[in-house]
């Protein structure tokens, strides 16, 4: 029976997907091309009708992970609240359905040019979701806006991976987040 065009794109998508979450849980060398598969509910000959290769769906799953989190973002959500949702217990055991970029940085720095413009381009569509929107006073230095967004970026996701680094009960996983966030929470000028 012939897939129809709908049918392949929403296949492709439920692979992406899949392959999304199987790889913040285990790393992209942690799954094999058979397994993801299966995990979507194809079989493994399937692949290669719908990717060039591994670093393809890599590259497209790094893409829809990195999406997800500045969806997050880009609702309007305020600095603070990120970091207060980043930064706590519930997306830090979360780590399937968690930030992919806490979860894979490691790894992507050892891949392809294509993974690692796809984390390029994520990353900067969340610096651009979590700064100040063109509606903003124009007195607002938006280089500076920017500098606090990377800095405030960039110590939440090395809190979230020293946490997660840890064993998921013991009292430095927690403490990671807890002065992680309220660190970062005072450079924003919340106390």
């Amino acid at each position: 029976m012939k897939v129809t065009k709908a049918q392949a794109q929403a296949n492709r998508a439920r692979v992406v997907e899949t392959a999304s979450q199987l790889f913040r849980e285990r790393g992209y060398d942690g799954v094999g091309v058979a397994d993801l598969m299966a995990a979507a509910g194809f079989t493994h000959g399937g692949f290669y009708k719908q990717f060039g290769s591994k670093t393809d769906l890599i590259a497209e799953s790094t893409a829809c992970g990195i999406a997800t989190t500045v969806a997050l973002a880009g609702g309007g959500v305020h600095p603070v609240d990120f970091v207060r949702q980043y930064l706590s217990r519930e997306h830090r055991d979360g780590r399937a359905t968690g930030c992919t970029m806490a979860a894979l940085a490691g790894d992507a720095a050892r891949q392809p040019d294509s993974v690692k413009a796809a984390f390029a381009a994520g990353i900067e569509s969340l610096i651009e979701a979590l700064g100040p929107g063109s509606e903003s006073a124009p007195e607002i230095d938006v280089t500076e806006a920017r500098n606090r967004i990377v800095d405030m970026l960039s110590h939440a996701l090395g809190a979230l991976v020293l946490s997660r680094a840890c064993p998921d009960d013991s009292a430095l996983a927690d403490e990671f987040l807890n002065v992680g966030r309220a660190a970062i929470l005072r450079s924003l000028g919340i106390n």
